[in-house]
């Protein structure tokens, strides 16, 4: 699809925002690839791309290029003190980095088509600077605060304290109510936007996250596998560690995967260098399952898994999990189909739009440590039924969800509402 549109701005302002995404650090998961694969995709298509992060750290650049794409810059603002701050906490920096993208767009004699902003604390960024410079301003929401204070147990009153919903829920809504246009990753999270926001405006997309067809594949006929120092027969886990990631759910079901197969190991993919305090009472809680089910030496803890081992990593797992309460999409479960393995998904999550049960994976409901189990024990020991769910998998992402179809999707959607 031809374009327009020459600059565009993107804003995702939490977390650790780099060129190459450090997947696993606090607040730093499937929405920065997102941002970043999206970014290049529009570039691929002559489109220059700034994307704008909050800067926290000195030895970070303040402009810094993809060595692949340079069309499209990262580019960090400071707001507050020189160190790093939770998603949860980031709003009363909010003002401050508005004040000082505007100032950076101003002296750098920036002029955008339009400015797309990601969560909600980048939605607060993006009102502000639709109203300053008078351009287009679109907002994908990623996550929903009502939906996700409906997936997770626990106290009403600690959860708030934690998670800051009722301030978020309140700016997402003003954010809906104020911008142009919106997108959402799956129906299921245009339904919850629909009932738990009462919000009925025409202007959403269902575009959902795309996948690097080029790096995720299966691995070609007489292809061996990459040598990764991981154990031969392996489940492969990939996401941050946060409580809404099921990782007790999974350790629970795997326990009783052990009793029926004594040769499988699972391998937990994520997870920061310096755990924050609500990634260390995760980690500390999985520890104690572990020893509690002894099954200690079946664990194997990547941490960050570098790029070049990725699709690696995917490719040689016997199959994917993805154990979340509480998931509006799941990238990484897309890049195991396309990377030629099954993957077993919560049917409470968005990937359930995109995947079939039984044809091209399988959804189940984590908190049923049977339910989960059996679906485990299923593909390791079938393996007939493990490849056909395996070819599936990947020609219906290949077909469907490249990123450079979503880009397409994406100049569409800006076009219908500038």
């Amino acid at each position: 699809m031809t374009s327009s549109f020459k600059h565009i701005a993107m804003l995702s302002t939490h977390g650790y925002f780099d060129p190459i995404p450090l997947l696993g650090e606090t607040d730093t998961g499937g929405q920065v690839l997102y941002v970043l694969e999206l970014s290049k995709a529009l570039a691929r298509k002559g489109i220059k791309v700034d994307i704008y992060t909050r800067w926290f750290d000195r030895n970070r650049q303040q402009i810094n290029p993809l060595k692949d794409c340079p069309d499209v810059r990262v580019i960090r603002i400071p707001a507050g003190s020189w160190e790093f701050v939770i998603k949860e906490e980031i709003y009363k920096l909010l003002p401050e980095l508005t004040e000082n993208l505007t100032s950076f767009i101003k002296k750098n004699n920036l002029d955008y088509d339009l400015f797309h902003g990601h969560y909600v604390d980048a939605g607060i960024v993006t009102i502000d600077l639709e109203k300053i410079f008078h351009k287009p301003a679109f907002f994908t929401a990623h996550s929903l605060g009502a939906w996700k204070r409906e997936r997770m147990d626990g106290d009403y009153f600690k959860m708030e304290l934690q998670y800051n919903f009722n301030h978020r829920i309140s700016e997402e809504k003003r954010i809906f109510n104020t911008l142009q246009g919106h997108t959402v990753t799956s129906l299921l999270q245009l339904e919850k936007l629909r009932e738990l926001y009462d919000y009925q405006g025409d202007n959403v997309e269902i575009i959902p996250p795309g996948v690097n067809i080029h790096k995720f594949k299966p691995l070609a006929p007489g292809e061996p596998p990459r040598k990764t120092g991981l154990p031969e027969k392996y489940i492969f886990c990939l996401s941050r560690v946060d409580s809404n990631k099921g990782y007790d759910l999974l350790l629970n079901a795997f326990a009783r995967v052990c009793k029926e197969i004594d040769d499988i190991y699972l391998v937990t993919g994520g997870g920061s260098a310096h755990p924050q305090p609500r990634e260390q009472e995760v980690l500390d809680m999985m520890h104690r399952i572990m020893k509690e089910k002894c099954i200690e030496d079946k664990i194997v803890f990547v941490g960050h898994v570098e790029e070049n081992l990725m699709a690696s990593y995917y490719q040689n797992a016997r199959f994917f999990v993805m154990p979340s309460i509480f998931e509006p999409f799941g990238m990484t479960a897309q890049e195991a189909m396309a990377s030629g393995i099954p993957v077993i998904a919560s049917r409470f999550g968005g990937i359930k739009t995109v995947l079939t049960h039984e044809k091209d994976g399988l959804l189940i409901d984590p908190k049923n440590e049977d339910e989960f189990a059996a679906a485990m024990i299923r593909l390791l020991e079938d393996e007939t039924y493990r490849d056909k769910i395996s070819k599936a998998a990947s020609i219906l992402i290949r077909r469907n969800f490249s990123w450079e179809a979503m880009a397409n999707r994406h100049l569409a959607f800006y076009n219908r509402y500038c």
